[in-house]
């Protein structure tokens, strides 16, 4: 049912699991897989990293078979080719290290590109399921950190796993029998691996929720920090904010607990192993004669490979929170639909709206915002709505742009149902300016032409004719102004009426007022009313208001209550009806020309 068809779940509900750990990888494939030449060359980096590493150990044996027993090894040839190893193998790991930078920057814009993109088209169901905080963490930090560790974490399991198979190799060259010993070693680590994995995806998803959580009580203060104070909830919110921070700190304990216990456990599996081969190897030797040099390069081989073992044991962890980071992300992308948009368009619409049979029940209310609601409104006429606080003023002009969908009912503009219309194209006949004004932290210029190419002669006239040619002159950069983070530093009267220029300046078809002229003085009122009326002339007027000069003056002035339409009529015969509407105006003169 719209924006309002789903309940609230707690920040973070979107993440889930999915698949097997290739299936789960595969999902990032379009984002993190689409510089295959620079994957070409980090996977060759690291296939030269890891055959450089037998060769330590192979060029010990001659060093001690040729050099100390026998003498006959040329002085210059182990310092030389250990300084050739090492400058490949630097210049292998820098190839990969730099081209691995690329592949997380890339992936990265590309997925956050796209998750934008989601925020900005996708239903809004998107934020009623997800906190502002929630998808600012998702968006920013998170796919950045699990990004950064899912990548490196490949790179450092194809390289040590390579490096792990050339070392083996390099054993079974030297004995086979003793290798068989190494290679019982990894069926073990893969099923520690495997079960403190599955604990540690777990433990990450609930920490990653609980940090969203946390985020929200931050954000919920920040938002209603005059309210706490003005209650003195601080002690409350503090007690909340350290509670949630007390869970948030033994999920990440727990989590490090297990991530923690992969590395001794793999090195006690290793070492077992290694303490049976030197056992072997000792008898072996005394019977076949095996060489010291052959011996000390098999041992050492042996301590080598657990090193990459260990790491690879270590890198379950950052992989599965690199993951668990990234899904949200997806989970986002590929779950939550876009806002379903017909193919009809027009340039400029003609303005007839009607309401037919309309009803809009939102989740978990047990009685409609509206109800069974039937009206029309022919193009150039200025409707007002009046009524108590809750009677679906509000709700009812939501519907048009679809901020709102119908339960029931249907709604058309220009004799075409709105869900037939292209969104781009609908809400291109809309102008708003509503009680809540934003403005985005850009100039006054963009925040006038919002949308729009920017002309600034437009932008100036727009602002005078919204009796801000005083908030101008004031302006140190004039309309090049920026007015900040939403505008705080305004008052609410230069704030609506900034959104009221917005609207002059977009000069749509259609007018929607929701209670525009609330936070204006009576002289500001005054001037602003005089750019409205020219401005409605001859284009579809909606109007929510409580002051009686805002409404006495429609065409049509409609009485709502409960989500129906009490009465209709003009000013003169509304009160000649001496029904509800003439109660609200008798009320009205009673509180300084406000409707109740």
């Amino acid at each position: 049912m719209g924006s309002n068809s789903t309940d609230n779940p707690a920040p973070g509900a979107l993440t889930k699991p999915v698949g097997s750990l290739m299936q789960r990888m595969s999902r990032l494939m379009p984002y993190f897989g689409v510089l295959r030449s620079t994957w070409m060359l980090v996977a060759l980096g690291a296939i030269v990293g890891a055959l450089t590493e037998p060769m330590i150990p192979a060029l010990l044996k001659p060093l001690l078979d040729e050099g100390f027993q026998q003498g006959n090894l040329d002085i210059w040839m182990i310092p030389a080719s250990l300084l050739s190893l090492f400058a490949v193998r630097g210049l292998a790991g820098y190839v990969a290290q730099i081209g691995l930078s690329k592949i997380t920057g890339q992936g990265l814009v590309l997925l956050r590109k796209e998750m934008f993109d989601k925020v900005l088209h996708a239903r809004l169901d998107l934020f009623s399921q997800q906190s502002s905080s929630a998808l600012s963490n998702t968006l920013v930090y998170d796919v950045q950190s699990g990004s950064g560790m899912l990548v490196n974490s490949i790179l450092s399991l194809v390289r040590n796993g390579l490096t792990a198979l050339a070392l083996l190799g390099y054993l079974f060259f030297l004995n086979w029998k003793l290798t068989l010993i190494v290679a019982a070693v990894f069926p073990v680590v893969a099923v520690v691996m495997r079960t403190l994995t599955r604990r540690v995806h777990h433990l990450t998803k609930a920490n990653q929720d609980a940090t969203d959580e946390l985020a929200y009580v931050v954000e919920e203060n920040v938002l209603a920090h005059r309210d706490v104070r003005l209650y003195s909830a601080q002690r409350l919110q503090a007690g909340r904010f350290e509670q949630l921070s007390e869970s948030l700190r033994r999920l990440a304990m727990k989590s490090t607990i297990a991530g923690a216990a992969m590395t001794p456990l793999t090195q006690m599996v290793a070492a077992v192993a290694l303490s049976a081969v030197i056992s072997v190897a000792v008898l072996q030797s005394a019977s076949s004669g095996t060489s010291v040099g052959g011996f000390v390069a098999f041992v050492t081989t042996m301590l080598m490979i657990i090193a990459p073992i260990r790491q690879l044991s270590e890198v379950s962890g950052p992989i599965t929170r690199g993951l668990v980071a990234l899904e949200r992300a997806l989970d986002m992308i590929h779950d939550i639909p876009n806002e379903t948009s017909g193919s009809y368009a027009k340039s400029r619409a003609q303005g007839s709206i009607a309401f037919e049979g309309v009803e809009v029940l939102y989740p978990n209310a047990n009685t409609p915002a509206i109800n069974s609601l039937t009206l029309g409104v022919n193009p150039g006429e200025t409707v007002a709505f009046v009524g108590t606080s809750g009677s679906g003023k509000t709700t009812l002009m939501n519907l048009l742009p679809r901020f709102v969908e119908c339960s029931a009912g249907q709604v058309l503009l220009d004799g075409v149902r709105l869900e037939e219309w292209s969104l781009p194209s609908l809400r291109s006949q809309f102008a708003l300016v509503s009680q809540h004004v934003v403005m985005l932290n850009d100039s006054v210029a963009a925040n006038v032409a919002l949308g729009l190419p920017l002309d600034k002669t437009k932008v100036a006239a727009c602002l005078l004719a919204a009796n801000l040619s005083r908030f101008l002159e004031d302006l140190p950069q004039g309309i090049d102004t920026v007015v900040g983070h939403n505008a705080a530093q305004l008052s609410g009267g230069q704030r609506q009426r900034l959104a009221i220029a917005r609207a002059l300046y977009k000069d749509a078809p259609i007018l929607i007022l929701d209670e525009a002229t609330s936070a204006l003085d009576t002289e500001s009122e005054r001037a602003v009313q005089e750019a409205l009326q020219v401005l409605m002339q001859g284009r579809t007027t909606l109007v929510i208001a409580h002051r009686l000069s805002t409404v006495m003056h429609a065409n049509r002035i409609v009485v709502m209550d409960t989500g129906t339409i009490l009465e209709m009529g003009t000013h003169t015969e509304l009160l000649e009806k001496n029904g509800a509407y003439a109660r609200l105006y008798r009320l009205g003169q009673d509180s300084s020309g406000l409707l109740a």
